[in-house]
């Protein structure tokens, strides 16, 4: 997806720079054993030399974020200088952390105390070539507007004029203008051509990833139709309401801007995320390896000719239609139907307004078999959906997976496909079925405005409890 561009953007530079310093204490090595001619007195291969380092990686990293060279600016030409300077204080500091860990803990990572000082110029050197290279390959794609986002800008003032100007000549901004909904005199004269008159029309025809809007009129309504569709929401505030305290503060050229986000969860975020979902997701699989056969075995025994594991269409982040895997707990003439449907086919119509008064859910619902009962009690029905996390169709954490045929059920639906769905949620580890629907909503809605990896280990944690006490499962 083009919107998750800067994401990659921003991981080519975190892989090129774990590759720089790798390859500059490489480099320290060789210079010091092949062009230094003074007598060495250590046995270290170039290999074992620089496998010695990678333990220091992360801290590394780490340094480099905290100097700012991860943030989004960092792309802008004019940041350019700043970064130089930067890489080479960060360069200067990493090396001094790693002396000083060398030094108290005597692990002895530099032999010869003359190739740190020639680690740290071949550091400096390589962050400043291959992230040079980042920047290059970026702007040749952005100007090909391959990766470019979409921008409608919408609003009646002078930075109108601006944005349009700017996005329209400058594609490595990563935008690219898909149309302005604004006054005539507002719109560059050879811009005018994008110009539409109303919001919703600009939205059916230019198909814009993002929205920027320029003044304070019909925020609400703008803001709205943005959430609805999944898009990014800039709002560029005058001098008079200008404060970083409503949002990201962003640059785009010289024209302050607020990315309004829906959700904490982004960029580096993100990343953190999919990497704790690999990791939990892929050990978990290995402990549940044995119970999941054993139901398997029990579901072929108990019904051979219907299958153990069923496949159902969900929705997750962005509205995008996936099969979930369940262990299979209904009967299987009704797999794969509403509860509207299961319910007239077996010719008890009457159930469907019971069991959407009760949540979606009925006691002793006549769709369920004796083995589903136990299998959705205890919550080992779900076993299966760890195959989803680990190819990454939805979170460990997250809101409810939704069933497409219900979506007129959910008035924030939009706020709740911003983020991808999970094995387990807030909902679920809060009363899970003893709650009624509108609380599962609030706080699946609460979740995805509040995210923090925080709350996500304090929601496993506590999924851990409801499964073994059985809370809130029917």
């Amino acid at each position: 997806m083009k919107r998750e561009s800067g994401l990659v953007f921003h991981l080519l530079l975190v892989v090129s720079d774990i590759f720089a310093i790798l390859l500059s204490f490489l480099v320290a090595y060789l210079i010091r054993t092949h062009l230094d001619q003074r007598p060495f007195y250590f046995q270290s291969a170039p290999l074992e030399f620089v496998a010695s380092i990678l333990i220091l990686i992360p801290a590394y990293i780490i340094i480099l974020a905290a100097f700012g060279l991860y943030r989004k600016s960092i792309f802008l030409p004019k940041n350019r200088f700043s970064e130089i300077l930067h890489l080479l204080l960060a360069s200067i500091i990493g090396m001094m952390a790693i002396i000083t860990y060398d030094f108290f803990f005597e692990v002895d990572l530099f032999p010869v105390r003359i190739m740190a000082f020639y680690a740290v110029l071949s550091c400096f050197f390589f962050l400043c070539f291959f992230r040079g290279l980042v920047h290059f390959f970026r702007n040749l794609i952005l100007k090909s507007h391959r990766a470019t986002l979409r921008a409608v800008i919408i609003g009646s003032s002078k930075n109108t004029e601006y944005l349009a100007d700017y996005i329209s000549a400058f594609p490595e901004s990563g935008f690219t203008l898909a149309g302005v909904v604004a006054g005539s005199k507002f719109i560059p004269k050879d811009l005018r051509r994008k110009q539409y008159s109303s919001l919703k029309e600009a939205l059916r025809r230019a198909k814009p990833d993002v929205i920027f809007q320029t003044d304070d009129r019909h925020t609400e309504y703008v803001y709205r139709q943005a959430i609805n569709r999944h898009l990014l929401y800039y709002f560029v505030p005058s001098s008079a309401m200008l404060t970083a305290q409503m949002g990201e503060l962003e640059l785009v050229g010289d024209t302050p801007a607020i990315l309004v986000k829906v959700t904490p969860l982004a960029g580096s975020a993100k990343i953190a995320k999919r990497i704790c979902d690999i990791i939990f997701s892929f050990l978990a699989l290995i402990l549940a390896a044995i119970p999941m056969t054993i139901i398997w075995c029990i579901q072929k025994i108990s019904d051979p000719s219907a299958p153990a594991i069923y496949a159902e269409t969900r929705l997750s982040r962005y509205n995008r239609r996936f099969k979930i895997y369940k262990f299979r707990s209904m009967k299987p003439e009704y797999c794969g139907m509403s509860p509207e449907e299961a319910f007239t086919k077996m010719g008890k119509p009457d159930l469907i307004k019971k069991y959407r008064a009760g949540g979606d859910m009925i006691k002793n619902d006549p769709r369920i078999t004796k083995v589903g009962h136990f299998l959705r009690s205890t919550s080992l029905d779900e076993l299966p959906q760890l195959f989803n996390v680990l190819k990454g169709d939805i979170s460990l954490v997250g809101p409810r997976a939704l069933v497409p045929g219900e979506l007129h059920h959910y008035g924030d639906r939009s706020l709740l496909l911003s983020v991808k769905s999970g094995l387990t949620g807030l909902a679920q580890v809060s009363g899970r079925r003893d709650i009624s629907f509108e609380e599962r909503r609030a706080l699946d809605l609460y979740y995805i405005q509040n995210w923090s990896l925080g709350l996500d280990f304090r929601i496993m944690f506590r999924t851990f409890g409801a499964v073994i006490f059985r809370k809130g499962a029917k």
